[in-house]
């Protein structure tokens, strides 16, 4: 009996387009979801079941264009497939719906606090993110949990999302040479994880305070007629 598989008719990913040749609005689209991604390698450097998009299409369906948020997030599956990584994300292969989107507000409005919110509820795509700089009488960010097939709004920053095992919020910083607002993870604690500059520069401190601690031993121990290099 011949045996069917249906993963065999859709499409793969190699064969899906990867790109709508429509460039972001500006630079924070970009530079937002790229530091969330920078600081989750950092952080979970030896995790290898994580998947951090950014303006990458999600296809969810053979006959209909992606998806394509600003940035999202999956648990659950391989952080990389080979070294031409991924060229886009297809919910037939990945088997995985993502657990977290983010979109970043441009002055022309992209149906973020409707039809994309609408589309990403229908997916069951657990937290929604939007973050607005601009606006100045709401929240600029809003956090929202999928509950009975409805987006709920999450009114704390940082919120602390216990299925992903991190929180996101959003405060003033550095990235870049930027200093501006910018969103960040925090852990349960509420603490805001480094980025990979502020790692740098602590572990340069480190060496820096390690050398000092060691010419003053050094120093001592001459003080005390005992050559250090001897040791």
């Amino acid at each position: 009996m011949l045996e069917y598989d249906p993963l065999a008719c859709l499409p793969s990913s190699e064969e899906l387009p990867d790109s709508d040749d429509t460039p972001v609005d500006n630079e924070l689209q970009d530079l937002i979801p790229g530091l969330l991604k920078a600081i989750l390698a950092m952080a979970w450097a030896d995790r290898m079941d994580w998947f951090f998009g950014v303006d990458m299409g999600i296809y969810y369906h053979p006959d209909l264009p992606p998806i394509v948020p600003d940035g999202f997030l999956s648990l659950g599956v391989e952080r990389f497939y080979d070294e031409n990584l991924r060229p886009s994300y297809v919910l037939w292969e990945e088997r995985r719906v993502p657990i977290l989107a983010l979109e970043v507000v441009s002055r022309k409005y992209r149906g973020e606090y409707s039809t994309k919110k609408q589309e990403y509820a229908k997916l069951g795509i657990l937290y929604y993110v939007v973050y607005n700089p601009t606006r100045r009488r709401k929240a600029r960010l809003e956090v929202y949990k999928l509950v009975n097939n409805l987006y709920q709004l999450q009114n704390e920053n940082p919120v602390w999302l216990p299925e992903i095992g991190l929180g996101i919020g959003m405060e003033r910083g550095t990235y870049l040479g930027i200093p501006r607002e910018w969103l960040y993870w925090y852990n349960q604690q509420g603490e805001r994880l480094l980025t990979p500059e502020e790692q740098a520069k602590l572990a340069q401190q480190e060496a820096q305070q390690a050398q000092q601690r060691a010419q003053l031993l050094a120093e001592r121990l001459r003080s005390l007629g005992v050559d250090p290099d001897s040791l």
